[in-house]
């Protein structure tokens, strides 16, 4: 019996119930590498500053007559073969509702869709995230009708509450009641429901879940998933008299999870998906070698919108100067939009109050809207902003900006994000400069649909294609960008950053490879005005802007003057 996986059960079940589960598990993975064989070798490094993963649905592009995940695939192949390595296929899953995060079965694919061929045919290109949709399913779930009809081993396969008790502790990220009932046949039964009346908590007290979902697990890993995103694992362990968020037992879980695939799908890397304060989302790493090697960088998005809002860097600086790895096998996902909202429930604590009030009311005056989460006292705040990203940085006094600033000032936003250490997630809708949906959302009566428009392939080619169109003008920005980021190994993950003060319109930081032998001194103005300041520059007699080429600037004496337009961004290359 293993007794690294033995132990990581006894802390979540107790000794009795660890050691039958363990041999069940044993079993499990015998047989997985009995059919899976061979772990894949690895011939480089888990993350590098060559990586880039899309975030993007299997139906973002459509055309008649085909498969959207086949259309997708040619799109990708086309268009983004060397600016990205990786796709993220957000739930491509038969599902119910929330775009996929309702999954009814975890082991097909969404057949209007396509089928496992078209997603391998994504694989043979490009490496692949999917979602592990760990905390519900779907109420249409095979294993919850099973439940509703009592039948074993579903019977005790969801949380279930006595609505009489009391669950005032418990943190609701929604506003809709915790608990939602359901005929069952042996009566009434009230089911934990988190994030939707449609979406029924899984109950990992019951050892069955959490075989049935290492299962899965599994079972992504031999379709090829290289990066597996745990979706809200903070909320998968319930116990009673407690806000039920980040307990002893999901970090676990994480950890037995990290113990499995060491052992026999060691190139596969885990991701956390934990929209919480940046302290909370962090402890995810565990202590570097045992739980998740990548964490979203929750704070990112909300902080960078402030700065561009306030054109004052200061805030997002001293957050980006705190940040630290626990371990070179640990890294940041850094992303700016999602198919979600912008969360601002992570920058609590690193913005007062009043500020994200602020960033709120500003996204309605720029037509965007917000979602709310309940309190312990009752009362409702801001959870997310609905917007994307490039509407976000808008400004609600002049509404008919012209295009070069709107691109200028977006680019110089996604500059930030992809120069920060770690591996740069990219939302479709932000490489190809997509606006705000509100016809989606009367259409769904959904927020977050306000973000999630799909493309007709013909319609987005013929924007790509007109050198005036916001589209082709944010998407050749982005794609010079992520062409110069690839080629640079100062911003390899494993590499050192060193964030600079010299001005608070700026975000600036130091990039260093990790041999030390390449640095990058990389510049964003976050304001509407000129910038000029003088800075200390060591060993270098002259900086090259790797993004213009043309650009050199002299260092006399170790120092150096420099000028940035409005929504600048210079990557400077010292010689």
């Amino acid at each position: 019996m293993n007794q690294d996986l033995l132990s990581h059960l006894r802390l979540i079940y107790g000794a009795e119930v660890a050691a039958t589960t363990a041999e069940r598990l044993d079993r499990m993975l015998a047989d997985y590498q009995a059919n899976a064989g061979a772990s894949r070798p690895s011939t480089r490094p888990r993350v590098s500053h060559q990586d880039a993963i899309l975030i993007t649905y299997g139906d973002m592009v459509q055309a008649a007559g085909e498969r959207p995940l086949n259309t997708l695939s040619h799109f990708l192949q086309n268009h983004l073969a060397g600016l990205v390595s990786a796709v993220h296929l957000l739930p491509f899953f038969p599902y119910s509702s929330d775009d996929g995060f309702s999954v009814i079965d975890y082991k097909a694919v969404y057949p209007d869709w396509g089928d496992w061929a078209d997603v391998a045919q994504i694989g043979g290109r490009f490496r692949l995230m999917f979602d592990l949709v760990v905390n519900h399913t779907s109420v249409q779930c095979g294993w919850f009708q099973a439940f509703l009809r009592r039948e074993r081993p579903y019977a005790d396969f969801y949380v279930t509450a006595d609505p009489d008790a009391d669950l005032s502790l418990v943190f609701r990220p929604r506003t809709h009641p915790l608990l939602t009932p359901f005929a069952t046949e042996t009566g009434i039964r009230h089911v934990w429901t988190t994030f939707s009346a449609d979406q029924v908590d899984l109950n990992f007290a019951n050892p069955d879940v959490l075989l049935a979902m290492l299962d899965v697990l599994l079972f992504y890993v031999a379709r090829g998933a290289e990066f597996i995103r745990l979706d809200a694992i903070a909320y998968v362990w319930k116990e009673m008299g407690t806000d039920c968020l980040h307990r002893p037992q999901a970090h676990e879980i994480v950890k037995l999870m990290r113990t499995i695939l060491n052992q026999v799908a060691p190139h596969v890397s885990l991701i956390t998906e934990t929209n919480v304060p940046h302290a909370e989302n962090i402890a995810y790493f565990g202590n570097g070698r045992d739980e998740a090697q990548l964490v979203y960088n929750f704070p990112l998005p909300p902080l960078t919108l402030h700065a561009f809002h306030t054109g004052n860097a200061e805030i997002l600086s001293q957050w980006a100067d705190s940040l630290t790895l626990p371990s070179d096998e640990t890294t940041f996902f850094n992303f700016l939009a999602s198919h979600d909202g912008i969360g601002v429930q992570p920058a609590r604590g690193l913005l007062p109050d009043t500020a994200v009030t602020a960033m709120a009311n500003r996204i309605k005056a720029l037509g965007g809207l917000v979602n709310y989460k309940t309190n312990s006292d009752g009362s409702q705040s801001p959870y997310e902003l609905n917007c994307t990203y490039l509407d976000a940085l808008g400004d609600p006094d002049n509404p008919y900006e012209p295009i070069a600033l709107k691109t200028q000032r977006f680019l110089a936003a996604q500059a930030i994000m992809l120069a920060l250490r770690g591996v740069p997630g990219i939302y479709f809708h932000s490489l190809f400069g997509s606006q705000n949906w509100r016809e989606g959302v009367r259409q769904t009566g959904h927020n977050r649909t306000i973000n999630r428009q799909k493309y007709r392939l013909s319609a987005l080619i013929d924007a790509l294609a007109d050198a005036a169109s916001l589209r082709h003008q944010v998407f050749a920005g982005y794609a010079h960008l992520l062409r110069q980021r690839t080629a640079l190994a100062a911003f390899a993950p494993q590499g050192d950053q060193q964030v600079l003060f010299c001005h608070p319109a700026l975000f600036a930081l130091w990039r260093i490879s990790p041999d030390g032998r390449e640095r990058l001194l990389c510049l964003h103005n976050v304001s509407n005005q000129p910038v000029r300041l003088e800075m200390t520059v060591p060993d270098a007699t002259v900086l090259v802007n790797v993004l213009s080429g043309a650009e050199k600037v002299v260092v006399a004496d170790g120092r150096v003057q420099l000028s940035l337009a409005p929504y600048a961004v210079k990557w400077f290359q010292p010689a």
